[in-house]
């Protein structure tokens, strides 16, 4: 009997998408097709609230922006502000219960919230919430974000949002709907980002500026780190709510969350992503006869590379871009067969050739070592890897869906990686550079991964480079899962969470979370 099989995503996933409207009489439709826009950042659930100015109305459900929205459902979200979410989850169940965006009821009013980010002192502050008598219906670290509002003692919201976020610390760009006001809030850090943008009078918030391009809106700015913005019908305010802190932008936006025609932290990715290759050519030189990116994220660092080198580029790997989750496999076993609905080689061109395989990353390396495979059974006579980022060895905790570092293949403490016999060492060590230190871990580390994939060589592009790269001259990117160092001192989850300070104590607040109206 044939099974349903699980296809294996083995990519970090960036937690969600957010796009606001404000002022506009299609507002929810705009909204709808901001997310369209934005489908890549989140693609397990997605939710739309709008205001008429009287009521909030909420239409969320799981799946994909396209397939939820219909006609009808967009008919149920009348006025002229909107509220947009489309979610991966990294903190909180996989459920419609988590689904954003949250609309709630309380002491300061009815309000919508859509998140992007993750708060590591989350599971903290929900013990000390909990044991306060707060009462939590989902899963989520957005929730705790309500309840710090709601038990606020600020007499009106943009003074309730600063006395809430100045309490945690992590990563958020957050668009917060009331009946007849919008805001829209930056972390101090500016982890995430978030642009603002103009269309015929209405104000558009988004996570990236291709939705602008969507809507045929102008890109006006970015939202300033500990920035908050209240929209109104008079017009915007802005407010700094929170202490000034040193930039931590997630240098992963270039390398593979954003979309290549977004401008993100006021650099276009497209750029960022080109130099990356260029720079890893410089860095991973090797005789070959084409350049073939891993589709779709390695296409531009492929094309910098092919650039650089002069090695010609091909599209050798061609990606089915109609796949879900699931698959009824054949009864008779075929070897990789996820990895082959995703991607078929075109055999004509790799064929007897020294192929440049170009990625933006490998997380656990179970899939790079399928396409590898893939490459090699179509005829290449050497598969040379190139990655358009360093080695990964450490999760993140600022909103990026990553594993534990015992899956990740590069981390010093992973299960995944096959270790170098003694002797293999010794006669690997005896190879290297003379001007490289034979104990270099980093060099021991990326041979042993590359024996795990069967890659002929296997090339990460420098830490120095990917900050030449983004155009970092400041130290203003973050980088913890490149170097295990964090921006909060301590860095483990368990660390993380013990940082989370005690509330005040206040009185009982009620809140209730309004379900779904669909």
């Amino acid at each position: 009997m044939n099974g349903l099989t699980q296809i294996e995503n083995d990519r970090f996933h960036d937690h969600c998408g957010v796009c606001g409207v404000f002022g506009h009489p299609e507002a929810a439709k705009l909204a709808y097709l901001g997310l369209y826009a934005l489908q890549h950042r989140g693609q397990e659930s997605a939710g739309i609230v709008s205001s008429d100015g009287r009521e909030l109305h909420l239409e969320k459900s799981m799946g994909l922006v396209a397939d939820i929205f219909q006609p009808e459902v967009l008919a149920r979200l009348p006025g002229e502000a909107a509220l947009g979410h489309t979610r991966y989850s990294t903190a909180g169940d996989t459920s419609l219960m988590n689904a954003q965006p949250i609309v709630i009821d309380c002491n300061k009013g009815k309000l919508a919230l859509g998140h992007n980010g993750n708060l590591p002192s989350a599971s903290k502050w929900r013990r000390t919430l909990e044991h306060r008598g707060s009462i939590f219906q989902t899963t989520s670290d957005t929730e705790v974000i309500v309840h710090l509002v709601a038990r606020s003692q600020a007499r009106n919201l943009s003074g309730a949002l600063a006395d809430a976020l100045n309490q945690v610390e992590g990563a958020y760009s957050l668009l917060v709907l009331t009946r007849d006001e919008m805001y829209a809030l930056r972390d101090p850090r500016g982890f995430r980002p978030l642009a603002l943008g103009e269309l015929d009078g209405a104000w558009i918030v988004a996570s990236e500026t291709c939705a602008f391009d969507l809507l045929g809106a102008t890109y006006v700015r970015d939202v300033r780190p500990g920035e908050m913005l209240r929209i109104t019908r008079t017009g915007i305010e802005s407010l700094q709510f929170a202490p000034e802190k040193p930039l931590q932008h997630c240098i992963f936006e270039h390398v593979y969350f954003a979309r290549p025609d977004s401008l993100v932290f006021g650099r276009a990715v497209e750029q960022s992503r080109d130099m990356l290759g260029r720079l890893l050519a410089r860095e991973h030189p090797v005789p070959a006869d084409i350049v073939v990116p891993v589709p779709d994220s390695g296409v531009p660092a492929a094309i910098g590379y092919s650039h650089e080198s002069g090695v010609p580029f091909r599209m050798g790997l061609i990606r089915n871009h109609y796949i879900g989750r699931t698959f009824i496999e054949p009864q008779q076993a075929i070897r990789d067969f996820g990895v082959r609905l995703k991607l078929n080689p075109v055999r004509g061109l790799l064929a007897g050739k020294r192929v440049v395989l170009v990625d933006d990353s490998i997380v656990r390396g179970t899939t790079s070592r399928k396409i590898v495979h893939l490459v090699r059974e179509a005829g290449a006579t050497e598969v040379h890897m190139r990655i358009s980022c360093p080695p990964t060895i450490s999760p993140c905790y600022y909103g990026v869906d990553t594993p534990t570092r015992e899956e990740l293949i590069a981390a010093d403490e992973s299960r995944v990686r096959p270790r170098l016999a003694q002797a293999e060492l010794e006669a690997f060590e005896g190879k290297l550079d003379p001007r490289q230190p034979r104990s270099d871990r980093n060099q021991r580390s990326i041979e042993e991964i590359r024996r795990y994939l069967g890659a002929d060589s296997l090339g990460y592009l420098s830490l120095e480079s990917l900050r030449r790269a983004v155009g970092d001259t400041r130290g203003n990117f973050c980088t913890s899962c490149y170097t295990g160092v964090y921006p909060v001192v301590d860095g483990t989850q368990a660390e993380l969470d013990s940082r989370a300070a005690v509330p005040e104590e206040s009185p009982d607040i009620e809140i209730q979370v309004v379900p779904n109206e669909g």
